[in-house]
This record gives structure tokens, sequence and C-alpha cells, in this order.
């Protein structure tokens, strides 16, 4: 084949076109789809919501009574739903979106609905309606977990619109401040994965809510076992495999910072399972199996800050410290201070949040196998910071969970009546049986 010579300057020009008027106009290129992270944050978003539904539900459904056991599942899908309507209509934008003057405290309704997110819209390397989805996940969970404070006594309705609230009013602005560029983000707060979004915000709230509402009837001299801790533990473990999705899905991205959050988060669990159980077994004599599974969920959420930021052996300390405090801190709750906070969220979810978002500015250290911390800071400094995240996320998260429960409370009420309680809340406000007789 002949070729003419003298058309190679012209094609040579077409080709180069594009690159030089590219550079020359200083125009930022295209965000590009990157489908291994597009593939790897579809998956994590299974994972999460595969945390709710069946792993939290089956969780506490295991760890109330029988008569209860539907009350539980129906909680769990009812708020995965609520929150997912809600989270498109304005919790995402209010989250993430730019607001402008306001930005320190809360985002812009600019997207609602996901008014402007096509197909081909991106955020980072990954679509945004995977990006919306995957923080969905996060927006349904926390308030999933705030049930187990009052379970078994808060009426169905009340559920409804707690959540409601609850999310609009408290998870969305603490979100906002600390993932979607808010004021705590600006000071440098470091959270990978929802020590404070999640984990201290479900804590503070399910231990208002057991406050305002007060004890189940018998608590605490009747005794109120789990009525089937083989539906527990299965629960529990699939919080374990869900979990993954939850921190090594946060990085974003299929990389190196993922790969290290799954490490991360399995010997956090580790460690705290075995503390646990070695606490338990000091302390009472034997080892018990609910002991373990608590054990292991408090190591989850006690990594869960720090899984992006810390190394495997910060990861072992983290999980032991909150295997131990998480313990105590249970048995200080209901024994000594007889508080019914029902499926122990606070002293696990919330006393566990606070612990691995304090050692987050300890072990972030790159001396001690870390990261290094987000902004230039001393560890003293970082921990300094951890701890006013954690202190004004806990204050506004308690003040406003007390004030939507008197809200709720004179809207519908928010407790059912003493004999629907003792006929348990599967046939008083659902007219079902977890169980035939």
């Amino acid at each position: 084949m002949r070729v003419s010579f003298n058309r190679v300057p012209a094609a040579l020009g077409l080709l180069l076109f594009p690159l030089f008027s590219g550079a020359q106009s200083g125009e930022p290129p295209a965000p590009a789809i990157n489908s291994g992270d597009t593939a790897w944050l579809i998956c994590a978003t299974a994972l999460v919501l595969f945390m709710t539904l069946p792993g939290l539900a089956l969780f506490y459904a295991g760890l109330v009574r029988a008569k209860n056991v539907l009350s539980v599942f129906i909680q769990c899908f009812a708020i995965t739903c609520v929150v997912s309507l809600a989270w498109l209509a304005v919790g995402y934008p209010l989250t993430f979106g730019d607001g402008g003057s306001a930005q320190a405290f809360i985002g812009n309704l600019d997207k609602a609905f996901l008014a402007g997110v096509a197909r081909d819209s991106v955020t980072g390397t990954i679509p945004e309606s995977v990006f919306f989805m995957f923080q969905m996940t996060f927006a349904v969970i926390t308030p999933a977990l705030v049930i187990g404070g009052f379970a078994e006594r808060m009426r169905f309705s009340a559920v409804l619109l707690f959540t409601l609230f609850w999310l609009l009013l408290v998870y969305v602005p603490i979100a906002h401040w600390v993932w979607g560029g808010g004021w705590l983000a600006k000071l440098g707060v470091m959270d990978f994965a929802g020590g404070i979004v999640v984990h201290v915000s479900a804590g503070v709230a399910a231990l208002v809510c057991a406050l305002v509402m007060g004890p189940r009837r018998g608590f605490p001299h009747t005794a109120m076992p789990p009525h089937s801790l083989p539906i527990a533990v299965t629960g529990a473990g699939m919080l374990w495999v869900g979990w993954f999705g939850f921190n090594a899905g946060s990085a974003l991205a299929a990389n190196g910072s993922a790969g290290m959050a799954m490490i991360t988060t399995h010997m956090g669990a580790s460690a705290g399972a075995l503390a646990w159980m070695i606490a338990e077994w000091t302390r009472y004599g034997k080892p018990s199996m609910l002991g373990v599974a608590t054990g292991m969920v408090a190591g989850l959420g006690t990594i869960t800050p720090a899984s992006g930021f810390v190394g495997p052996m910060g990861a072992v300390a983290i999980g032991l410290s909150a295997g131990t405090v998480c313990f105590f801190a249970t048995q200080l709750l209901k024994r000594k201070l007889e508080v019914d906070d029902s499926l122990d969220v606070s002293p696990v979810h919330g006393v566990g949040g606070v612990i691995g978002t304090i050692l987050t500015g300890v072990f972030a250290a790159v001396s001690l196998g870390g990261t290094g911390f987000t902004v230039q800071q001393t560890i003293a400094a970082q921990v300094g910071i951890q701890a006013l995240g954690v202190v004004a996320c806990a204050a506004w998260c308690g003040v406003v969970t007390w004030v939507i429960l008197k809200v709720i409370r004179a809207l519908v009420g928010l407790r059912v009546g003493d004999d629907k309680e003792t006929e348990g809340l599967d046939l008083a406000e659902h007219g079902e049986r977890g169980y035939s007789q």
C-alpha cells in the first residue's frame, strides 16, 4: 500500500490538537469513571445494606423476647424504606451539597430528588448515583441501630416519626459537619467510616430514648434473656461480613486504603471479641456466646472511625480496648445505674464510637503505623480535635433527640400501654405471631 507522506503532518496535528489545546487553555481533564472503583463500591453498597437487612434485623430479633421478634423485623424494614425516600428527597443534598454561606453547618437543596444527577455524573472516580446509594446505606443503618435502645415498648407510629425527624435533624447535620465539608471537617476531624456520624450519634440517641421512655415492665427484677441466641449469632455474623463494605468501602476506591481497612476491621473485631470473652470469663467464670458476639460488634464499631487511618497493630490495640471498656460500660449501665437500654446500644456503639474516635488521634500517627493526620498536628492536638468532634456531636444529638421525643409524645404518644407491652408488640401492634403456638 502506498503512503502519501505529505499528509502525515496534518494527521499528527489532528491527533495532538486536543492535547495541546487543553494544556494551553488550562482546563482540567474531565473526571473519569474508574470501572474497578465503581464495581467495588456497588458491592460495598450491597454489603452495607445487607448489614441492616437481614444482619441487624436478625441480631436484634434474636435478642428480644419471642413476643416481640416480628416488631424488630418490621421496624428495620420500615426504617430502610423511610430513610431511603427521605434521602432521595432532601437528605443527600443537605448532607453533601454546597451550602454557600451556611456550608459549615448544612448543605443546600440543589440536588433534591437527585435533580441534575445524570447517568454520567461523577463523584471522584465513581458515578454519583453509586456514591448516593453507598451513603444512603449509612443513613439507613444509623437510626436502625437506635431501635435497640427502645426495643419492646415504642409504638410503631412513633418509630416512623422518630426515624424521619431524627434522620433530618440529627444524622444529616452531623454527617455534613464531618463528611460533607462542614466545620468539623475543616478542623481536621478524622472519621473514616462513621465513629462519630454513626456510632456516637446512635449510642447517644439510644441512651436518651431509654431515659425518656423508662424501662420495660419488670426491669431490672424480671429476667429478659434473648429468645433465640442462634438467630442473634447468625445476624452478628452477617454484620461482621457486611462491615467490610462499611469500612473498606469508605475508601471510595479499590485501592490499598480499602485493603488495609479490611485488615484493620477484621483485627479490631477479633480483638474485641476475645477481650470481651476474657473479661466475662474472669468476672463470671464462664464465657458466653452472647458475650463473644457482642464483643465482636463492639470491636467493629470501635475500629470504624480509625479503619482507614491505622495499621494492623493499632487496630488490635483499639479492639482490645473496645472489648474491655464496653463490657464494663454495659455492666455499669444495666446493673449499677439500672438504665434499660434494651439491647446495649449506648455502652457498645456509643462508648465504642467514643473510644475509637479518640484513639484514631493516637494510632493514626505515622510513628505508630498509621497514615498520618489530616492536618499537620501532634498526637495531643489531634486527640483534642477528635474529642471536640465527639463532644459537639454528642451534645447536638442528645438535645435534639430529647426534643424529638417530646414532640412525638405530644403528637401520637411514645409508648404502648401496659397491656400491649405485656401481650407483646407482635400481636398488639401488628396482629401477627413470630412463632406458632
